[in-house]
């Protein structure tokens, strides 16, 4: 059980609680999915804690926990519990919200727990992987019927990005995992795009950034596809972005660098001259949330290890020109990775 993999980190640490109130990590816990509980969680308790609205929900989805109905802002029900050395998420909490637990919380010293949770959210179980897994088929499944078969040209970048995300939700996605990025020509050169409502010209490069979430998890993929023919330096970055995409992928294994990882990548973007216009972290952790731990960049230390779910995704911006980002969304194994993302890597026009 969770609870318990939980508890030993807390004795580890010296704690003798933690008192959880980011919705995702309660839901982690829990399996609860209603936006308002906490968890006070010790080697001796398991209580999980929501307001009226959600009794019955928590009936049916809260196992091994004991429950309790509080008052809507639950904070005072839950400082009632706290005692000795507990452990609160500082990355989630507020000052207004700290202090007034330190105010409530009597018998307790609250201390920061770090990333204690997120740690052991990052290697994912069985079940987890099967989840993403059908999360990312399913947004490809979109991408095919949106963009591929029906292509790009002639249609509005918002028009292809709702589009996407309504094919998610009628292939069952409870909806995208992040809004959608469709950006065409020079606007692809914003590596977090707004979609616009202007027609995408036929013969340039557009990126498309998509993810579904399923059962609660996330996925994530990019790829960059062409409207109608390209060449010249369009085609001379799509294959620079490529190769650096399958370098740092063939360096994806468990014990690899984080750091390492995102050099490959960089290093060889770097060496054609365009290092500066590869200004973000080569990969990012994907789970509940589709931002999570690990992070692939060069500031990141630690090693990758098996059962991490990551994306692999360098990309070049030329200002005022066009962009080029690919995305793969990768389990890593002892001896390398699973890709998610199943969708072709190499230069193509949609619609074709």
């Amino acid at each position: 059980m969770r609870a318990d993999r939980v508890a030993e980190r807390l004795r580890e640490r010296e704690l003798d609680m933690l008192l959880v109130t980011h919705m995702t990590n309660v839901r982690w816990l829990s399996g609860f999915t209603g936006s308002n509980a906490v968890i006070v969680l010790g080697a001796e308790e398991r209580l999980f804690i929501t307001d009226f609205r959600y009794v019955e929900q928590a009936a049916a989805q809260v196992e091994g926990f004991d429950r309790l109905e509080g008052e809507r802002s639950l904070l005072a029900d839950a400082a009632r519990r706290l005692r000795g050395r507990v452990g609160f998420e500082d990355a989630h909490v507020s000052v207004r919200t700290l202090k007034r637990l330190e105010e409530l919380a009597e018998d307790a010293e609250l201390v920061p727990a770090g990333d204690l949770l997120e740690e052991l959210r990052a290697v994912k179980e069985p079940a987890e992987l099967e989840a993403i897994r059908a999360a990312a088929a399913l947004a490809d499944d979109a991408a095919e019927a949106v963009v591929l078969s029906r292509g790009l040209a002639g249609r509005t970048e918002r028009e292809v990005a709702l589009e996407l995300e309504t094919e998610m939700r009628r292939l069952g996605a409870e909806g995208p995992s992040f809004p959608s990025i469709v950006a065409a020509g020079p606007h692809g050169a914003l590596p977090h795009a707004e979609p616009r409502d202007v027609e995408i010209p036929a013969g340039t490069l557009v990126i498309c950034d998509y993810g579904a979430r399923l059962d609660g998890y996330c996925s994530d993929c990019t790829r960059t596809f062409a409207s109608g023919p390209v060449e010249g330096e369009m085609v001379e970055v799509y294959e620079l972005v490529l190769g650096a995409q399958e370098a740092a992928l063939a360096a994806v294994r468990a014990g690899a660098g984080l750091k390492d990882v995102d050099a490959v990548a960089r290093d060889r973007i770097a060496a054609a001259g365009h290092g500066e216009r590869f200004g973000h972290s080569l990969g990012h952790g994907v789970g509940l949330d589709v931002h999570e731990e690990p992070r692939l960049s060069k500031q990141s230390e630690g090693e990758l290890v098996a059962g991490n779910v990551v994306t692999v995704e360098p990309g070049v911006y030329l200002s005022g020109a066009f962009g080029v980002r690919i995305e793969d969304l990768v389990a890593v194994t002892e001896d390398g990775y699973e890709s998610f993302s199943r969708l072709p890597k190499g230069l193509t026009v949609a619609g074709e």
